[in-house]
């Protein structure tokens, strides 16, 4: 049950991904050019995700539990360190830069284009990377 749960999250999430036209990098670094050709419909997208959130949300932590699993796993570190600005900071430039963002890319990966590919390949190593230098770090300290 949770893997056609999670199937059909992740198709309906894709879906609108594409329709909503965050999968094309062309569109979303219109979005950033607000001194160039700017295009304020991702604005919009985004907007009406935070509503669409905002209400779920509500909705969906006064149940006793979610459907697929015995508790919620919510977040419980609150804190604004380093690392949260620094990975904060790098996802927004590679998304400036790429017209990309994780969540966009991985149902465009469906087209075939190469450009998709070798972005979801340097997060995927990026990840690895970070992941890799940040036990380094822990071990060091």
């Amino acid at each position: 049950m949770r893997l056609i749960l999670g199937y059909l999250i992740g198709l309906i999430f894709g879906t609108g991904i594409l329709i909503s036209g965050m999968a094309n990098p062309a569109k979303v670094l219109n979005f950033f050019d607000v001194f160039g050709t700017w295009d304020p419909s991702l604005a919009f997208v985004m907007g009406g995700a935070l509503v669409v959130t905002f209400i779920g949300y509500r909705v969906v932590l006064k149940q006793p539990s979610p459907l697929a699993d015995s508790k919620f796993h919510l977040p419980t570190k609150h804190d604004i360190d380093a690392r949260l600005i620094a990975g904060s900071a790098m996802f927004g430039v590679g998304w400036g830069i790429a017209g990309f963002c994780p969540g966009g890319a991985l149902p465009a990966l469906g087209t075939g284009n190469a450009s998709v590919m070798i972005f979801v390949t340097a997060l995927v190593v990026g990840i690895w990377v970070a992941t890799w230098a940040g036990r380094r770090i822990l071990v060091a300290a």
